[in-house]
């Protein structure tokens, strides 16, 4: 355990002025959990004046806002830039006390003024119908993390404090947030804070003992190996710890001014150029032990209380039933001495408005913690300089995710003095080709470098760690406080964020409600590496069901792209760095392959997000007798494959193919805003004719956007189907039924014509698919015929 000096910085009417914010605070938090009425007591508490339904947590709350009321009067002592993470998400209802107590919750919500008016307001609103959520949600003015799920909170820090150089982000974590495996990896991304040009991130990890209903792993083991742990994760631990206040208040007081000076002289160091014995700096974090529901009850019915686990959520429950209950709300409520902290009118008194910093030095009114007011548009290469040069269809190969590189490399440089711009991903970035955004900056590495290590800089603007969860972390806070990024990742463990995903759609679509948080930069995936291509890995590599997890969020929010070749794939990340609110799925192969547009078409393409391939199509603009439609790289060389086939075997058949490359457009219009109207998907897919549809990812994902199309009967689509193994890439497909053999039997069982016709096409095609089989197994390779295939007209 770290000694410090016992002397008392604070005067005794500061320690005062600090303990009647938190006393204010605490009274507000308890208000919002249980009143409807009657919110200064200036009258006995009956049970009309309580809500019906008792929801919110208070276990955690005092602790939040004591750390909150110590970090107001270091800001307003050192002008400090700080936001506030609250790890604890269901201390919400402390969070809203605190920005209220601060103005800046009138200030957004003008109807819910400083007064009993808009106090009663305040409370009545709290986790009830027409209200707010109970957690930090994006309705709280300064959060920038719900904490609806646990674990994400350290690493949205980290983001946040990234670039940032002026700001300290206090992040709170919550005793059993800490026992999650993100939260627990997070540690470590003080490995990547350079101080000489990020900000710093000060963790307070809140101890108070217990979880929902058991104790916690952290508060239980001594404090020894505690420390050790913390010091073997690279920060130098300092403990507050108690349950007097006024001690702790004392204690807290002196502890976060050393935390405090310790960062300052790391940074100090850093920008000054000061060499150092080690490269990277033991930052110091704060161990807040206090009790689980500090303040509130001690016990009741005979039960511990305060102290223990039945303090995480209402104390005191069954108040209609049991008025012994209400008696003790009231004396619990009213220890708070509510007459001492709030006016005739209501309104919090001017001593405890003056412990809360002014303007937007108020962490719930930081720019930070509202990023789209900082947000400025990044600066973007032109498309034609990166196009790969396609002359006709299928007449040049090139990977296109390496050609994506090379755009994000420019992307990288354009944007090097604004700073505003990273790149995350777990240990992928040259695996998915995205090589030459090493020619202008490095991965950010703060360990110690070896004469032989490669691509590794104090400074580097790439982030790499092994864990999906810490990536999506870090980019999520980098994106909220206002700058851009984009992360890369293997499409099937993706899904290892798929809950984080949907936390962050979330957050999107409840900002779309609220008029004063500013659009921020779109969340953007690369998904590479995908279903296709990981032949090589085998089945546990096979999964492309991220898309599906996408398609489950509103339509506002949410973007999966497709795109066949690196034109179409430069067009869209072009579009998607422009765009904002947003979450960006981009699905794209990294293999060496055939290109189908030029960049003047990709554009065109691209901007519709669908369109007939009449290079590739032999209806002459009639009505076809088949529709091959594709979505997705392989898919599409696959139905091109199947389209020469058809056109040699049977020159009078009219196909068209239709290319998708932004799926939304298969939802009807009504749905999504990309979507097609049934008259423009008609147009394209006809009313009536059979439609063989290659698809990149889960069939039914297909039938689901479009089931209520007029010609949904007739869609056969054909994608992966859980079949997988090591094997060849064209094997792949066949597993899967996708390959070109099967889209030609899919035609021939599907076109009207006489019983029997076509039916040596049929046994090549059967015939083929066996021969495949035989061939792979002897060679270890598929046939020559698919290696070297090239589309002819």
């Amino acid at each position: 355990m770290t000694e410090h000096p016992s002397t008392n910085r604070l005067s005794a009417q500061e320690l005062h002025d600090i303990d009647a914010y938190w006393r204010a605070a605490n009274y507000l938090t308890i208000g919002q959990i249980y009143l409807l009425d009657n919110p200064l007591l200036r009258e006995p508490l009956r049970l009309e004046h309580v809500k019906p339904r008792l929801l919110g947590h208070w276990g955690t709350s005092p602790g939040l806002s004591f750390i909150y009321a110590h970090l107001n009067r270091a800001i307003r002592q050192r002008d400090a830039n700080v936001i506030y993470v609250c790890g604890p998400g269901h201390g919400g209802p402390a969070m809203v006390a605190n920005t209220y107590l601060e103005g800046t919750y009138s200030e957004t919500n003008p109807d819910i003024a400083l007064g009993e008016a808009g106090m009663k307001k305040l409370f009545r609103q709290f986790s009830f119908p027409g209200g707010i959520p109970s957690h930090a949600a994006p309705d709280v003015p300064g959060s920038i993390h719900e904490g609806g799920e646990l674990g994400y909170a350290l690493s949205h820090a980290y983001g946040a404090a990234f670039d940032n150089p002026d700001l300290v982000v206090a992040c709170v974590v919550g005793d059993g947030e800490a026992e999650t495996g993100p939260l627990a990896t997070s540690w470590h991304s003080n490995k990547f804070l350079n101080p000489a040009l990020d900000g710093a991130v000060l963790p307070i990890l809140h101890l108070n003992g217990y979880k929902i209903a058991n104790p916690t792993i952290l508060a239980r083991i001594p404090e020894e190996e505690l420390s050790a742990l913390f010091i073997g994760y690279g920060y130098e631990p300092l403990f507050v710890e108690g349950d007097d206040p006024a001690l702790m208040h004392e204690r807290m007081a002196v502890v976060l001014d050393d935390a405090l000076d310790r960062i300052k002289a790391i940074q100090d160091a850093a920008r000054s150029g000061a060499k150092t014995a080690q490269p990277r700096p033991k930052w110091p974090m704060i161990v807040l032990r206090s009790p689980k529901g500090w303040t509130g009850p001690k016990e009741v019915d005979g039960l511990k209380t305060e102290g223990f686990w039945r303090a995480h959520q209402v104390p005191l429950s069954g108040l209609a039933e049991n008025p012994e209950h209400l008696r003790m709300l009231e004396e619990w409520m009213r220890s708070y001495r509510p007459q001492e902290l709030f006016d005739a009118a209501g309104a919090p008194v001017a001593a405890i408005r003056a412990t809360a910093p002014q303007g937007d030095r108020r962490m719930s009114s930081n720019p930070h913690a509202n990023g789209g007011l900082l947000r400025r548009s990044l600066e973007l290469p032109g498309l034609d300089e990166h196009a790969v040069r396609v002359e006709r269809p299928g007449g040049v190969k090139a990977e296109s995710t390496r050609v994506m590189g090379g755009f994000l490399r420019d992307v990288m440089t354009l944007n090097r003095a604004a700073r505003n711009f990273r790149i995350v991903g777990p240990d992928e970035t040259a695996s998915n080709r995205w090589q030459d955004v090493f020619e202008v900056t490095e991965r950010a590495w703060m360990e110690e470098i070896l004469p032989e290590d490669v691509h590794l800089a104090r400074e580097g603007r790439v982030m790499e760690i092994l864990s999906e969860h810490t990536c999506q972390g870090w980019l999520e806070g980098y994106l909220l406080t206002g700058r851009h990024g984009f992360f890369s990742c293997y499409e099937a463990f993706t899904h290892i964020v798929d809950s984080m995903f949907n936390q962050h759609a979330k957050w999107l679509d409840a900002c779309r409600k609220l008029a004063w948080r500013r659009p921020i930069a779109s969340l953007n995936y690369l998904l590479s590496s995908h279903v296709w291509q990981q032949e090589h890995n085998g089945f546990s590599h096979q999964d492309p069901g991220f898309i599906d997890v996408a398609l489950n969020k509103k339509a506002d929010v949410v973007r999966v792209y497709l795109p066949a070749d690196a034109n179409s794939l430069l067009c869209v990340t072009d579009h998607v760095l422009r765009t904002w609110n947003r979450i960006n799925v981009i699905v794209a192969g990294k293999a060496n392959s055939w290109q189908w547009l030029s960049i003047d078409e990709a554009k065109v393409h691209c901007g519709a997000g669908i369109g007939i391939w009449e290079w590739a199509s032999t209806d002459g603009g009639a009505e076809p007798d088949v529709v091959m439609a594709c979505a997705g790289d392989v898919p599409t060389l696959e139905t091109l494959a199947a389209v020469q086939i058809l056109r040699r075997h049977i020159p009078d058949l009219k196909v068209r193919v239709v290319n998708i490359v932004d799926l939304m457009t298969l939802q009807p219009k009504e749905h999504h805003p990309h979507g097609l109207s049934d008259r423009e998907f008609d147009a394209l897919f006809t009313r009536d004719k059979p439609v063989i549809f290659a698809y990149h990812g889960y069939p039914w994902t297909i039938h689901r956007l479009t089931y209520r199309r007029t010609n949904h009967e007739n869609i056969h689509v054909r994608g992966y189907n859980e079949e997988g193994t090591t094997t060849t890439p064209f094997d792949m497909t066949v597993l899967n039924g996708l390959d070109r053999y099967h889209l030609v039997l899919g035609v021939l069982d599907r076109i009207p014509e006489p019983a029997g016709a076509h039916i040596q096409l049929r046994q090549a095609m059967e015939g083929k698919l066996i021969e495949h089989g035989a061939y792979i197994r002897k060679h270890g390779q598929d046939m020559p015929e698919i290696l070297g295939w090239k589309w002819e007209r």
